[in-house]
């Protein structure tokens, strides 16, 4: 198994260093399915057929999405499937749209964390990454991808203002 490490390359590449949005964890929740169970017990709802669910800035699409809601209502985990699940969020102003996609999604919102498996890529300001397996973290910006099964991480990043591509450190 092939592995790249890329948390000292994000101090180099601008474009992925992120923040999520604050004001996404205080907008309410929209969620949109053909079926929905939930169970009082252990407050998880699962949704199945074309589900979509946004707060704020963060749109999440899927076959099917499992969340855990918080005591406040607000999303503490979402885990999403499909062929592919997609999400997006808007990490700052400044940085724009994160945009991902994978078999499955597994986002925590108390670490800001986003784990894409399976097919996973994640894109951000014409920058992008490929592989089995990437982590990402809305909060730090920090991003780890993993290749599997013989294949290789593939990273893409744009040139920057000057004409010259931004460096791997």
């Amino acid at each position: 198994m092939k592995r790249i490490y890329v948390l000292s390359l994000i101090i180099g590449m601008s474009p992925f260093v992120a923040h999520a949005l604050p004001s996404d964890a205080n907008q309410p929740i929209r969620l949109l399915a053909d079926k929905a169970t939930y169970s009082e017990r252990t407050g998880i709802t699962t949704y199945s057929g074309n589900v979509t669910i946004e707060q704020g800035t963060l749109k999440i699409a899927a076959d099917n999405i499992t969340l855990n809601l918080g005591n406040n209502r607000s999303i503490q985990s979402a885990v999403a499937t499909g062929r592919p699940a997609t999400m997006q969020q808007v990490v700052t102003q400044e940085k724009g749209l994160a945009k991902g996609q994978a078999n499955k999604i597994d986002y925590n919102a108390v670490t800001g964390i986003v784990t894409l498996t399976g097919n996973a890529k994640l894109t951000q300001a014409g920058a992008s990454f490929a592989g089995n397996v990437i982590r990402y973290s809305l909060k730090l910006g920090d991003v780890e991808a993993t290749a599997g099964g013989g294949k290789r991480v593939e990273l893409i990043f744009p040139p920057n203002g000057n004409g010259s591509h931004q460096g791997v450190r």
